[in-house]
This record gives structure tokens, sequence and C-alpha cells, in this order.
């Protein structure tokens, strides 16, 4: 992203780089070269990380100020108003909505033992 494109963003350049980086990724995943939904975004976002951040995943996300998918798609609409990214008219912040904050979802993908190992230990 060229400078003039990024002066006053809400998160770290970083941050916009590992987005556009998941994006790309996503797309290759669902093979496309244009666009992909909110909620595939954010699955690519969480496998991305994964194999970048392992289990370290939400604590650089939050080292970055980004707590929920919500960030990610306010980050999204930044890139579009600046230019860098496109979308289409049904397009909404609420396509990034999650369930869950990413310290959540990544505890409990590295963290917590499935839920028949925790039946076992307790009988």
């Amino acid at each position: 992203m060229s400078r003039d494109r990024v002066e006053d963003l809400k998160f770290p350049g970083e941050a916009y780089r590992f987005l556009l980086d998941a994006l790309e990724r996503t797309r290759i995943r669902y093979q496309r070269e244009g666009h992909v939904s909110g909620q595939e975004l954010l699955e690519g976002i969480r496998e991305h990380a994964s194999d970048l951040y392992g289990p370290t995943s939400a604590m650089v996300f939050e080292s970055w100020g980004i707590r929920d998918g919500s960030d990610f798609g306010f980050m999204v609409f930044e890139l579009v108003e600046r230019g860098v990214l496109a979308r289409r008219e049904e397009d909404a912040p609420t396509d990034f909505e999650a369930k869950a904050s990413y310290r959540e979802l990544f505890e409990e993908l590295y963290f917590e033992l499935p839920e028949e190992e925790d039946n076992e230990k307790e009988n």
C-alpha cells in the first residue's frame, strides 16, 4: 500500500499487511480472483493466523488492538474508503460479526481439551 493510502489508519500497518495476505490466501482457497464474503475472509484470517502465529495468535491480534472479527471488518472498510479494496453494494461491516473474540477462539483451538477427553477425566 502506498504511504498516502495508509496515513491515519486505526490499526498498525502490520495488521493491514496481515489482512491483505489473509485475503489473498482466502481467494486462493475459494479459487476466486475477486470478492469473498466477510465470513469467508474471517475463516481465512483464522487459518492464516494459526499458520503464522499458532497459539500466540490472539496475543498478536491484541498487540495490534484487534479483539474480534468486527475489527477486521472495520479495517476492510477503511481500505475500501482509500481505494485499496473494492466492495459490492450488499457488503456491510456486519458481515464481519463473530460469535466469539479471537482470544476465546484461539484458546478453544489450542488450549481446551475436546469434550470427550474432559468427560473421560471426570470418570
